[in-house]
């Protein structure tokens, strides 16, 4: 139960929009270069730095680009001269970044991003999902996920550090409007604070003139593999530089995201007999069901993964080790198979010792408000999984409304 506490706030906090929030975040970071390039519902976090640099309150290049595409070239060209480069961007946004943050990976660039998580078109939506984040998980991104605003902002810091550390671009998704809109106290770290944590960066690989050598070259088959291999192994090693990463910010900062080594946040899971995995501002949704089960006697648990890439396949194995059922709730599907979250979690467990049924729910897609009422259904689904399933009984659409669809009566 590592979740900040989300009282009354404190002297300490400060009760402010999310995308602020997170702006504020950066800022404390102390970027070389910010590009900004406008999309729904992300566009708060790059005025807010605008306003800060304009202000002297932030003192970093600020580069308005043409597009998402140059918005994250830009950040490419800056994290090789040796900058702490930071963007933020969205949805179709992302996709338009997706080639040069591929290029990133592969040139072993850190860069960070903010991701204010929306749909993808079609149909054209503005409201929040996964699906823009999870068709980003093969690029060589580290990607982490905020339950609120707080995490939003330390996801930030923690990117910055891992990142720079590995040598790998870092995804900071916090879901739109969501998160983005909402007014939560918060604390804002201060300079001192983030210098003990984030020192300036001390780049491994640059462009120098004087001392000239290239990146991102051309790579015939002899090498191409081995250089995608680095990827992998970078993010592998990742793991354990973010399990000290969140014990130091736990010293510095005081607050405590070290379960299972940063990768898991588990709300009553220890005992449980069914778990309900997610990730995402959700979470806050399922705790409260959680609470309203544990008060009648039911052991009913929470997992949330913080982190999505690396995969935390070990803690996961462990936290779902003894549970007689597992329901995915997950904001993003994969047309054709079943959503990517349910099918990783299921490979994670294929070599565990312990495998307990999963059902997933494909649902809070765009925005579609998830009640309490609703998850307490997938908890009471989820008690009828078998381990001999097949793939109509195992994923499932719960908010999906036949009537719109041609031949909609005989789903």
């Amino acid at each position: 139960m590592a979740q900040a506490d989300q009282q009354n706030p404190s002297d300490e906090q400060e009760v402010m929009k999310g995308t602020s929030a997170v702006a504020k975040g950066v800022m404390a970071a102390d970027p070389d270069v910010v590009s900004a390039y406008p999309i729904t519902p992300q566009t708060g976090v790059v005025e807010k730095l605008s306003e800060l640099v304009a202000d002297g309150d932030l003192d970093s290049e600020f580069i308005k680009v043409d597009s998402e595409f140059n918005a994250a070239s830009t950040c490419i060209g800056a994290s090789a001269a040796g900058a702490r480069a930071f963007s933020a961007t969205s949805s179709q946004g992302l996709k338009l970044m997706s080639e040069p943050l591929f290029t990133a990976a592969g040139m072993r660039l850190p860069i960070v991003m903010a991701v204010a998580n929306r749909s993808l078109s079609a149909p054209l939506s503005i409201w929040a999902d996964h699906t823009d984040a999870f068709a980003e998980r093969d690029g060589g991104m580290l990607q982490f996920h905020a339950e609120d605003v707080q995490e939003a902002i330390d996801h930030v810091l923690l990117g910055f550090r891992v990142a720079e550390q590995v040598n790998l671009p870092a995804l900071s998704n916090f879901d739109g409007f969501i998160l983005t809109h909402v007014q939560e106290p918060a604390n804002i770290p201060d300079e001192e604070e983030v210098s003990e944590f984030l020192p300036p960066r001390d780049p491994e690989y640059t462009l120098d003139p004087s001392d000239p050598k290239t990146m991102g070259a051309y790579a015939r088959p002899e090498h191409w593999t081995e250089s995608r291999y680095e990827i992998q192994r970078a993010m592998m090693d990742a793991r354990e530089v973010w399990a000290d990463a969140v014990e130091e910010f736990r010293d510095v900062f005081g607050r405590d995201y070290t379960e299972y080594g940063g990768m898991l946040d588990t709300y009553y899971a220890d005992d449980a007999d069914h778990i309900v995995v997610a990730m995402g501002s959700i979470a806050g949704t399922i705790r409260n069901v959680v609470d309203a089960y544990r008060e009648d006697g039911e052991k009913v648990g929470m997992v949330r993964p913080r982190v999505f890439r690396p995969f935390p396949a070990p803690e996961l194995r462990d936290a779902l080790a003894d549970a007689e059922s597992v329901a995915v709730l997950t904001k993003e599907m994969s047309p054709g198979y079943e959503s990517a979250f349910a099918g990783e979690i299921k490979g994670a467990l294929y070599h565990a010792e312990s495998q307990p049924p999963i059902k997933s729910y494909v649902l809070g897609m765009a925005g579609r408000d998830v009640k309490p009422e609703d998850i307490a259904e997938i908890v009471e689904d989820a008690k009828t999984a078998t381990p001999q399933m097949g793939f109509k009984e195992s994923e499932s659409w719960p908010q999906l409304r036949p009537e719109l669809l041609e031949g909609g009566d005989d789903l």
